[in-house]
């Protein structure tokens, strides 16, 4: 994503400069060089902090290594194989104009379309030529910090702007590359001795973007809520969620403790975290992976067979209708989310048609929607990921006790 800031008079420079920057790239090897140094201290930082490389484990363990799972971060031995000439190649396969869109907020719809086709319309779309194997790392995180493993079992008029242009890509239209998204699910122990907290993940595929039911785990995510162990508190800040009230507020020892939902288009993940003080740290109320997995699980199963609460169900919704509508205060994330949606949906759906999707969800549609998702009859199995001193003993008789999936005997 290109994107810019500034005053209404100033569109044409911002988007001339913009298409030069995506079109006329000159690449001085000396500034490649400073990249690959600045990406290389940013990669040796993240494996230093578990919450930011741990959710690219789990999209690995979860897609098998593949598609999804796929990692964002490039292992340091391949930063040297990023030369001028394969940043040329791959802007060549991927910057076609049925891949891009054109967004904006704040400017005239009319000059928008003008100063696009002025600076955009010499693109055509043309074949792809393959990508070297060697740029498709199968690494969800650098060898360095996996190698310690142990096995384990806003405005619609502003839309015609792209699809003026850019007709829409076709479902069978060729992709540099061929990647799958199936989830497979597992388990994984990485052991780090020095580590200050235990992480505990456990995960289960949810549905894509397109799925109606979107709105619903949505719900449920907020609903579950969660955060640090001092958050500042509030109806925005997870107070009143189920995690923040039932777990952080009785069990000092996790520092940490939340939902998450990472959504595509085609598949999501779904789940629960917790960040807490080892048993073999010492610390008086220490814990081990088999004591918290538990009482995340036990939250899960709440979904399944207890009604949620009217009142409670409410705060829910009225929560993330208030995070929706106030982050589209935002012209900056009003455009990004724009061009978001054109390229997921093809069009902009309307935050009116999403605040009445998210006002029709009901109590049985979240026990509907638990059970499709990890319910014992889904046939769904889920992901576990485990760092720090101690690994789960036995997930499954956990799994089993409360009546998810994967509780089946192996």
């Amino acid at each position: 994503m290109y994107q810019s800031s500034h005053f209404e008079s100033q569109t044409p420079m911002a988007l001339s400069l913009m298409a030069d920057t995506v079109l006329n790239p000159r690449f001085d090897e000396e500034e490649i060089d400073s990249a690959r140094e600045a990406a290389r201290y940013e990669v040796k930082q993240l494996a230093s902090k578990p919450e930011m490389f741990l959710p690219e484990v789990m999209h690995a363990l979860a897609y098998n290594n593949q598609g999804l799972g796929n990692s964002l971060v490039c292992p340091p031995e391949r930063l040297d194989s990023i030369t001028s000439p394969l940043i040329r190649q791959t802007m060549q396969d991927w910057y076609r104009p049925e891949r891009m869109v054109v967004a904006g907020a704040g400017m005239s719809h009319q000059e928008l379309v003008e100063l696009t086709d002025k600076h955009f319309s010499s693109l055509k779309a043309s074949p792809p030529s393959p990508l070297p194997t060697q740029v498709r790392p199968q690494q969800s995180i650098p060898s360095h910090v996996l190698s310690p493993s142990l096995p384990t079992s806003p405005k619609s008029s502003l839309t015609r702007a792209a699809s003026y242009l850019f007709p829409q890509k076709q479902k069978d239209a060729p992709s540099p590359l061929s990647l799958t998204s199936g989830y497979t699910g597992g388990t994984k122990f990485i052991f780090d001795g020095d580590a200050e907290f235990n992480h505990l993940y456990v995960g289960f595929e949810s549905v894509g973007i397109h799925d109606d039911d979107v709105y619903t785990v949505a719900t449920m995510q907020i609903l579950l809520g969660g955060g640090g162990s001092f958050s500042a508190g509030g109806p925005g800040k997870g107070m009143y969620s189920r995690l923040y009230t039932h777990i952080l507020n009785h069990y000092p020892q996790i520092d940490h403790c939340a939902s998450y939902h990472h959504i595509y288009a085609d598949s999501a993940l779904f789940g629960l975290f917790a960040s807490f003080v080892p048993a073999s740290s010492g610390y008086r109320g220490g814990n081990t992976p088999s004591h918290i997995l538990p009482h995340l699980v036990h939250q899960l199963s709440l979904l399944l067979y207890s009604a949620v609460q009217a009142q409670e169900l409410q705060r829910a919704k009225n929560q993330l209708k208030s995070s929706l509508m106030m982050a589209l205060e935002s012209r900056v994330i009003q455009v990004e989310d724009l061009g978001r949606q054109i390229l997921v949906h093809g069009r902009r759906v309307p935050i009116e048609q999403m605040l009445e999707k998210i006002d029709a969800v009901t109590p049985d549609d979240i026990k509907r929607v638990a059970n499709r998702l990890y319910g014992p009859q889904s046939g769904n199995k889920p992901t576990v990921l485990t760092l720090g001193h101690e690994n789960i003993t036995d997930h499954e008789a956990i799994f089993r006790k409360y009546g998810l999936a994967g509780g089946e005997s192996a």
